[in-house]
Parts: structure tokens; sequence; C-alpha cells
């Protein structure tokens, strides 16, 4: 397993910054961390460089663009060979509308975030996967409602182990 990487307060400021605000300012995030832009850009660029930092995103709220039918799918394959998890995961990732998979354990196999137009294309989805033979012996459909909550600021400082 990989070890986490060292980080220090200064470091845990600017990832909670940019995870605010992707966009900010070289000034602006030197501020607020406290720091000159120099030594800040710099950190920034390490962090950048370890992997810490993968990438920088704009959030849409899709809901504003066109109403959209946001599904979680849970799917057991009737396999469990690396082989079968493959095929399986490789099918999955070129498919847009499959916006997350997670492997679990538990009762399941895979859990996944699916955004339609609506269900009707949602199901057309599922029924075309099913064609396909990637090995799925049963699905469950959990159609959002609403959503409660969902963060895009990770709570970094919080996921820490405890030094000390």
């Amino acid at each position: 397993m990989k070890t986490a990487a060292k980080l220090d307060p200064i470091d845990l400021k600017i990832l909670d910054a940019i995870q605010r605000d992707g966009r900010i300012a070289k000034l602006a995030l030197a501020d607020r961390v406290g720091l000159s832009p120099t030594p800040c850009w710099m950190r920034l660029r390490k962090l950048e460089r370890a992997g810490i930092v993968s990438g920088y995103h704009g959030a849409i709220a899709m809901r504003t663009i066109a109403p959209v039918a946001t599904v979680l799918m849970e799917v057991t394959l009737a396999s469990h060979r690396q082989a079968d998890f493959d095929r399986f995961e490789r099918v999955i990732r070129d498919i847009p509308e499959i916006v997350a998979c997670w492997s679990v354990g538990g009762g399941v196999d895979c859990v996944l975030k699916v955004m339609a137009r609506d269900i009707d294309t949602y199901q057309h989805l599922v029924d075309a996967l099913l064609e396909r033979e990637i090995g799925i012996d049963r699905y469950f459909t959990y159609i959002v409602i609403k959503t409660v909550k969902e963060e895009r600021v990770f709570p970094v400082a919080d996921l820490l182990p405890v030094v000390g």
C-alpha cells in the first residue's frame, strides 16, 4: 500500500483553497495561505507533480441545462475471475453516461452512477449492457429523487492519520 504524503498545515490550506476555487489567482492563493507568491506557487507545483492535485474542474449544475435522471446501479457479476472483472470494467469505462463506477465489498460487486436523459434512456442503456454479455448476473436500480448532500471538497486534514 502506498504511504500517505507528508503534508504540513500550509499544504493543507493550499489544498482546501484550490478545492473551493480552482480558478483562484496565484496572488490570492498566496494571501489566503499566508505565503509570498513564489513559495506558494512552488508548493502548488510540488503537490501537482506528486499527483496530489490531479486536475482542475468546473462543477456543472446539470439540471440547470436540461432535465437529467441520476441513477445508482448495483451490479453483481455472474463469475468472479479477474478476467470477468476486467471485461466488465473495460466496457463500463467507454460508456459516457456511466459517470462513476466503484468496485465494492459486500453483497454486490460494483456500484455505478449513471446520468441519463430520462429513465427510459437509462433502461435502454441497461438493456444494451445485458445484450453485450459482459457478465452481469443481477442489477438493482436506485433513482435519485433529490440530492441532499454531494461534497466536492474533501476534508483532507480530517482524513489524514493522526501523528503523535
